[in-house]
């Protein structure tokens, strides 16, 4: 596969779970984002997920890892403002949070 192959497959990844988001916030919040807003908190979640180490715990007997969504939450609102992308709540952010961690459970990537 092609390095272009890699990323119309990432972006098609991306518009799925952005979608996805949209349909799991809660009315209130849908429409508050533009799409570019989306993509910029999916690389900041996902940069959070590479740097953070949390994914390379181990998981506990049951076979889970615990990843702190207030944590992603605050990373996320601190690089957006430090960015000059928005200054976001925090709990309107944890909503992007939970929704991307959702999707992740409805395709299996995580169970």
């Amino acid at each position: 596969m092609s390095l272009d192959d890699d990323f119309l497959l990432q972006d098609a990844d991306d518009e799925k779970t952005i979608e996805f988001i949209k349909n799991y916030l809660p009315q209130d919040l849908k429409g508050k984002f533009t799409d570019d807003e989306f993509y910029y908190f999916l690389d900041v979640i996902a940069d959070y997920y590479t740097t953070s180490g949390c994914l390379e715990q181990s998981p506990d007997k049951d076979g889970y890892v615990t990843i702190d969504q207030d944590a992603i939450v605050a990373y996320v609102v601190k690089e957006a403002k430090h960015d000059k992308i928005g200054d976001f709540d925090p709990e309107d952010i944890l909503f992007v949070v939970q929704g991307e961690m959702e999707y992740g459970n409805s395709i299996g990537e995580v169970e």
